[in-house]
């Protein structure tokens, strides 16, 4: 008799085991790939956005926005899932992209500026206005203009204006824009040519892998590279962004979130 319960005791204890097992996978399995306790690069963000795409070829995703509780351990969702395009050739490890290809850099970036062409709808995020002087450069010829905002087209300049993007051009996509810090030089090291009229850096970004990344309006379909957002949803988000919780963007399809 005894032998039996002892028996008993032990098929039931590892039935129970067994069921405790399979509630902890699914409460794993509960929690998505793309969620902030799943990510590897968050570091000391309390805000995120986070861009995920079915596959490295398609151009169509969706972003989420996290925000770190006081607790400093719990993220909860800000607003509701949004739908989002992506390049028009998909997807690319930062490290890996090449310029003009049309792919959205997978990785983890920081966002530390915004622009628009019209004045700041309210993000505490330093912001700029731009006018039909200003552009962005991406002339891989001139390292030390490369990737950054020039306000003038000064005949002085260095940089080709046909490599360059003219903010003007793009009053939809660009009416507001947060900026990727995606293959960017350091901002210590930019500082204003007066005598060229324009920014340099004294640390170069890689002129092979692409410039002017941003999260901005929806256009008529996919990006060159950039992620854009219904014009709503982006207002939402940069309303919401704030430098002090050291926002970061996280891009990657489904399969490579966790790895970005």
């Amino acid at each position: 008799m005894r032998r039996k319960l002892a028996a008993g005791l032990v098929i039931g204890a590892v039935v129970l085991g067994l069921g405790v097992v399979r509630a902890m996978s699914a409460d794993a399995a509960a929690v998505p790939a793309y969620h902030p306790t799943r990510l590897k690069n968050v570091a000391d963000a309390q805000q995120l956005i986070v861009v995920t795409g079915a596959s490295r070829s398609s151009s169509y995703a969706t972003a989420y926005t996290y925000q770190l509780g006081a607790d400093g351990k719990t993220w909860t969702a800000k607003y509701g899932a949004m739908k989002a395009r992506v390049g028009y050739n998909g997807w690319a490890w930062a490290s890996e992209r090449v310029q003009d290809t049309g792919t959205t850099p997978m990785g983890t970036f920081r966002i530390t500026m915004a622009f628009g062409l019209k004045a700041n709808p309210g993000t505490k995020v330093k912001y700029t206005r731009a006018d039909g002087n200003d552009y962005w450069t991406g002339d891989n010829k001139d390292a030390k203009t490369y990737n950054m905002f020039q306000p003038t087209l000064s005949s002085k300049r260095t940089w080709r204006k046909g490599e360059a993007e003219r903010l003007a051009s793009y009053p939809t996509q660009y009416e507001y824009a947060a900026v990727v810090d995606f293959n960017r030089p350091a901002a210590s090291s930019v500082k204003w040519d007066a005598a060229r009229s324009q920014f340099v850096t004294s640390k170069p970004a890689n002129t092979k892998r692409g410039s002017a990344i941003f999260l901005h309006i929806n256009g008529k379909g996919s990006t060159g590279g950039c992620v854009s957002l219904a014009r709503a949803d982006l207002l939402k988000v940069l309303k919401w962004l704030d430098p002090a919780r050291k926002p970061r963007i996280v891009m990657a399809t489904a399969a490579d979130i966790g790895k970005a």
